[in-house]
């Protein structure tokens, strides 16, 4: 069996916004990676043995007292560093160079010669293109830098206010901007090389190939991490912890326990008992869809509890949005714990934990590293059953996750569908929680969805759904008058879901889903549009 985690990159945080983006595109690359907290990596880092470092970029200043500086370790290990941003700051400063603040800083795109012949910037000769007239700002930049002598400039994209002055003895210039002398170094010698632009971010031009060559060629990683070969590994590592024992999972329909029902399937067959608690919140007909795929299409064992009315009636006149949330976590973990106890031999908990979530956890010094995710705001549950964990996908970022469920012969509509809350139509339906609310809401989310897919455009946004308002409108329905609730749909473009922006669907396609919904569906007299972005508003509206 190919092993994946041979050859291996760790990347030390200092806070910055892009580090996961850094880990995502060595991934991409084909080489596992790491991200350590900078405070919780002294004295670790050599017993991990990383092939190579990089050090990320984040939001503190290296000339004031106190700030964060790489362990020692990290430059007495012997193998390649790159800093990026911040990082070449505490490079250049732990290493004897000097870094200056008060200086104008530079946010965006900027153009970057290189001004020394070196094994990290490179710029393919093939980019070589004519101006084009006519053509926006940022391609005129681009055919700028594509027709610069010996191909030595590209595009890159800064964001900083301090900047090195004074690079560290054995070091050399190889980038600079027309407002940054140094823009990156090298010390060739020692393998050591620092960039203050982001190579990870799309803006910056040959991005992908600079970290290439960095963890490739200089480094000298093999393209190990694959999705066939993660499934293999991961296959190997469930049947070494579960042995010949039972495995229970809580079967959400979501992607991360629907791709981890489909891996621990293919490890361990029979041992596998899922249980599919349908809250009648899901999406529509998801819990046929459900046992559809999992049960009959994938040959997973699933009991599938019908649970709507105990959720319908412990919903009831209930409109407060934190309460609503305790009542469906809470049912979840008694009817989860209810199954359980009629079955034999169940040693394992399987759960849907990813890279994410473990970075999150982890934190700083203080934190924690390993911490349950909670499945319907389900805390505490391993530790009330007294069952050992099993989390084999807690290595993978979403879209590791999703290649891997694809690949694992699940249908792509599944995998890479919009992300739906753990309290499922319940957080949707602002005011009370009803079956005829539930209904009528999956409807008309069922049509809007569809109607996305259809024109092309589910997959251009982030998340789409509808949203049950608890206020009547005035409608004329034939020749009647008509006095029902109103539903909103909400569409939002994402990268990191902490910010976003209103989708501009086409006012065709806004119409014609409208009228669909108000024809198709008995009880909505009227649909709007939501163009609130976030902030100030949240993606969701509960």
């Amino acid at each position: 069996m190919t092993d994946i985690h041979q050859h291996k990159i760790l990347i030390l945080d200092f806070g910055a916004q892009y580090t996961q983006l850094i880990a995502r595109r060595v991934r991409e690359i084909g080489v596992y990676c790491e991200i350590w907290a900078w405070d919780r990596a002294a004295g670790r880092i050599k017993d991990f043995a990383p092939t190579g470092i990089i050090l990320s970029g984040g939001p503190e200043s290296v000339t004031e007292a106190n700030s964060p500086r790489a362990p020692e370790e990290v430059f007495t290990l012997g193998v390649p560093v790159l800093g990026i941003c911040y990082g070449m700051q505490t490079m250049a400063e732990q290493l004897g160079g000097k870094v200056e603040s008060g200086h104008n800083r530079e946010f965006g795109l900027a153009r970057l010669r290189i001004v020394h012949d070196n094994a990290l910037l490179r710029v393919p000769r093939e980019t070589r293109v004519p101006a084009g007239e006519g053509e926006s700002w940022m391609g005129q930049v681009a055919n700028t830098v594509a027709q610069a002598p010996l191909e030595q400039a590209f595009t890159a994209w800064m964001s900083h206010g301090d900047r090195v002055v004074k690079i560290p003895d054995g070091f050399t210039t190889i980038g600079a901007t027309d407002d940054l002398p140094i823009a990156a170094m090298m010390d060739a010698r020692r393998r050591y090389y620092a960039v203050q632009f982001h190579p990870e971010v799309t803006h910056t031009q040959f991005g992908s190939e600079l970290l290439r060559r960095f963890v490739v060629d200089l480094c000298g990683c093999e393209t190990r991490w694959t999705s066939a070969n993660i499934i293999e590994d991961a296959i190997a590592r469930v049947r070494a912890q579960v042995g010949s024992r039972k495995v229970l999972l809580g079967l959400s329909g979501g992607v991360d326990s629907s791709v981890v029902a489909a891996l621990l399937e293919r490890a361990i067959g029979d041992q596998l008992v899922c249980v599919f608690v349908d809250t009648g919140l899901l999406r529509f007909r998801e819990g046929d869809q459900v046992m559809e795929t999992m049960a009959e299409h994938m040959g997973v064992h699933v009991i599938r509890v019908n649970a709507a009315d105990r959720y319908f009636g412990e919903l009831k006149g209930v409109d407060d949005p934190e309460a609503k949330r305790k009542i469906i976590g809470r049912l979840f973990v008694e009817i989860f714990e209810e199954e359980s106890k009629k079955l034999d031999g169940v040693a394992f908990l399987a759960q849907g934990t990813i890279y994410p979530d473990v970075i999150e956890s982890a934190g700083s010094a203080t934190g924690k590293a390993h911490v349950i995710k909670s499945h319907h705001n389900v805390g505490g549950l391993p530790e009330r059953m007294n069952l050992k964990l099993v989390e084999p996908l807690r290595e993978l970022f979403k879209d590791e996750v999703r290649r891997i469920g694809v690949e694992l012969g699940l249908p792509r509509e599944m995998v890479y569908r919009h992300p739906f809350p753990g309290p499922g139509l319940g957080v949707r339906i602002l005011g009370e929680v009803t079956r005829e609310a539930a209904d009528t809401l999956a409807r008309a989310d069922a049509i809007f969805i569809e109607e996305l897919r259809k024109h092309g455009w589910y997959d251009r946004v982030s998340q789409a759904f509808a949203v049950w308002l608890p206020v009547r409108s005035v409608g004329v329905v034939g020749d009647a008058r008509a006095y029902e609730p109103v539903v909103a749909l909400r569409a939002v473009e994402t990268i990191d879901f902490m910010t976003a922006h209103w989708a501009h669907l086409p006012y065709e396609l806004l119409d014609h889903v409208a009228r669909r919904i108000v024809n198709e569906v008995r009880g909505i007299s009227r649909v709007v549009y939501d163009i609130s972005g976030k902030p100030p508003a949240t993606i969701e509206w509960e």
